[in-house]
């Protein structure tokens, strides 16, 4: 999460109310990125920046579609900042796609068959038994349906 600016203007009312939480997942991005890589998959080295970032996002479009807890303003000056992705918040206002956990399990070029990732299939249609990860980000299904 990049640094906050302040040298032009201030930031809008009701920063200090999420300011905390920002700072607390700046921090564990921090830690993620610099944590130790081996013994694991190439792809499973970058699950934990997934993590966080959907983890910020996610906070963000709660206290803001949700919750109703921060000003337009103060959810326009997150976005500008790159504390939230624009994107992922506009798709989980779409239908059907409210648990998504990244873009990049919607985009059917970076599969093999030219689908949708595997966790975006709903639990009731997988094998019980069958543990799913994706691939892109370490989700275990973010399907809406059942």
């Amino acid at each position: 999460m990049p640094k906050v600016k302040r040298g032009r203007k201030p930031p809008p009312e009701g920063w200090d109310l999420i300011e905390p939480t920002l700072e607390d997942l700046t921090r564990q991005m921090r830690d993620a990125e610099n944590e130790s890589h081996e013994g694991k998959r190439k792809a499973e080295t970058s699950w934990p920046i997934f993590r966080i970032h959907h983890q910020r996002s996610r906070y963000i479009y709660e206290m803001y579609y949700k919750r109703k807890a921060i000003s337009k303003e103060l959810y326009d000056y997150c976005v500008k900042m790159g504390h939230a992705d624009e994107n992922l918040i506009a798709k989980w206002r779409k239908t059907g796609y409210e648990k998504l956990c990244c873009l990049r399990c919607i985009q059917p070029r970076d599969t093999n068959f030219g689908t949708t990732c595997v966790c975006r299939v709903p639990r009731g249609k997988m094998d019980e038994e069958k543990v799913i990860e994706c691939l892109h980000c370490g989700c275990r299904g973010c399907a809406s349906g059942s």
